[in-house]
């Protein structure tokens, strides 16, 4: 078939019924907006100049295919990733990859909330930021608050979030280039090397490699972008333009502050969750205007709470869903308060993100935490792409002829290099990073195995295990606690 035959035949019939389309453009920058964020910018700086070819490598063998991928199979089947893996693989498949989308925010929430603790530290009193107590109260008190706010059904909550792309990503983190440029050109001497010979990280083992997991969170996400693609004109031609477009925006986000970030901060006084209000604090005392570090932390903090009151809600909502009419959590789980949300969801999930939190109170290293609970929720969230992959290579193959208003080109080869990158990036994990060793090995392993295997793995079988026929609810009452 042609190119322009296939063109033609992917992109959606015309009909006589007004169709809202929206510009491959848009999409890249929508797409910019969801992945983009300044929140791993600390942990990458500690590599210096090879930063970018970290953040490279992962974007193509990771970024790429699952955002190719999951375009097709949203213009394809409607559901998400649920209905993608219960049609590709089985239904308890589909539950294992919802189940996993949900619970990586259980640990995604207290490194969120370390990274607002650490922020808003520099608001109040600097030396706090690396306090456990600090950081385990704040994210008790900001968990506990986004559940009371979302509890109450309020609406907005989406539109926080879009605006705080601008105001705590793009505003801060051009900043930080152009003060770290400047900084620079007034003599001073770069923190990191940037010569040719430090392009590619030391390599000290596989562990020295560890770092690049935190990337594939960084990337996560794509699946939910993916049912936009049937809002463009010329799927075929006009989604791989936006991937590749929201690709390179994200990327010079992503590596642009993580370089200033590394000009200015030596590495070894580098705080994984502190390193970007570090950054500013010493180019703005370079600048005697030491009196925006507060301002900058505001504006950082307004958009990591209203990035997480977006996340709250949706994927709790869709295990909610599929849960009351497969019967897949009990009762109690699946009832809904007089707004219609899900609460009781919410707040078993804030019990177990107190308990995470208070690691920070009783680890004396907040940096070694936050890193942990970020190689957890990476290792959940892959298990979800796992499956994901392998169903799209099923569908294809055993529904051929299902419409589909996207066809991803070589999908087997994409999803081959995608199972490939997740797979050992999954096991990556559990090797201790070079960089923040001295650590027991052994209480490092059992604490990443246990949260990712039994969080993702096990949790999810007892469910399905102990499930009765009663657990069942019809979908279109709404039960009240």
């Amino acid at each position: 078939m042609s190119a322009e035959a296939e063109d033609q035949a992917t992109s959606r019939p015309k009909t006589a019924r007004a169709v809202s389309y929206i510009s491959w453009v848009a999409l890249a920058l929508m797409t910019t907006s969801s992945v983009a964020s300044l929140r791993p910018s600390p942990t990458m700086a500690v590599y210096g100049l090879a930063s970018i070819f970290l953040y490279i490598v992962p974007a193509i063998v990771f970024l790429l295919p699952t955002a190719l991928v999951s375009a097709e199979l949203a213009s394809g089947w409607n559901g998400g990733v649920y209905n993608w893996v219960s049609q590709g693989l089985s239904k308890p498949m589909g539950f294992l990859a919802v189940w996993c989308q949900f619970a990586m925010t259980i640990f995604y929430y207290p490194s969120l909330l370390g990274f607002v603790a650490s922020t808003l530290a520099y608001v109040i009193n600097p030396d706090l930021a690396s306090s456990g107590v600090w950081t385990a109260i704040v994210i008790m008190v900001c968990y506990w608050a986004g559940v009371w706010v979302s509890s109450r059904g309020t609406k907005g909550v989406a539109g926080l979030a879009s605006g705080g792309l601008i105001i705590g990503t793009l505003i801060p983190g051009a900043l930080l280039v152009i003060l770290g440029i400047a900084f620079l050109g007034q003599g001073n001497e770069s923190a990191a090397p940037m010569t040719a010979d430090h392009l590619l990280p030391t390599w000290a083992g596989l562990s020295s490699l560890v770092l690049i997991v935190n990337n594939f969170l960084s990337y996560s996400g794509m699946e939910m972008n993916a049912v936009h693609v049937s809002s463009l004109r010329k799927p075929g031609k006009e989604f791989p333009r936006a991937m590749f477009l929201a690709m390179g925006l994200v990327l010079l986000i992503f590596i642009l502050p993580a370089l200033a970030i590394s000009w200015i901060v030596p590495a070894e006084e580098l705080s994984l969750t502190a390193g970007v209000m570090q950054a500013f604090d010493a180019v703005f005392a370079a600048f005697d205007s030491q009196w925006l570090t507060p301002i900058l932390g505001v504006m950082l903090v307004a958009a990591s709470l209203g990035g997480m009151l977006t996340w709250l809600a949706g994927p709790s909502r869709g295990l909610l869903l599929i849960s009351r009419k497969e019967g897949y959590l009990p009762p109690f789980l699946q009832k809904l308060n007089k707004q219609g949300v899900q609460q009781n969801i919410l707040v078993t999930q804030g019990l177990v993100t107190t308990v995470i939190a208070l690691a920070y109170a009783l680890i004396p290293d907040v940096s070694s935490v936050y890193w942990i609970f970020s190689v957890i929720t990476t290792q959940v969230y892959l298990i979800m792409y796992l499956l994901m992959f392998v169903a799209a290579v099923r569908l294809r193959r055993n529904q051929p002829d299902h419409p589909r208003g996207y066809k991803a080109p070589m999908l087997t080869g994409l999803c081959g290099v995608g199972f490939a990158a997740s797979l050992a990036a999954l096991l990556i994990g559990f090797v201790p990073s070079s960089q923040f060793g001295g650590g027991s090995t052994g209480v490092y392993l059992a604490i990443v195995a246990g949260g990712a295997l039994g969080l993702g793995l096990l949790v999810p079988y007892l469910f399905y295990r102990f499930r009765k026929p009663s657990w069942k609810t019809q979908t279109q009452e709404e039960v009240t606690a």
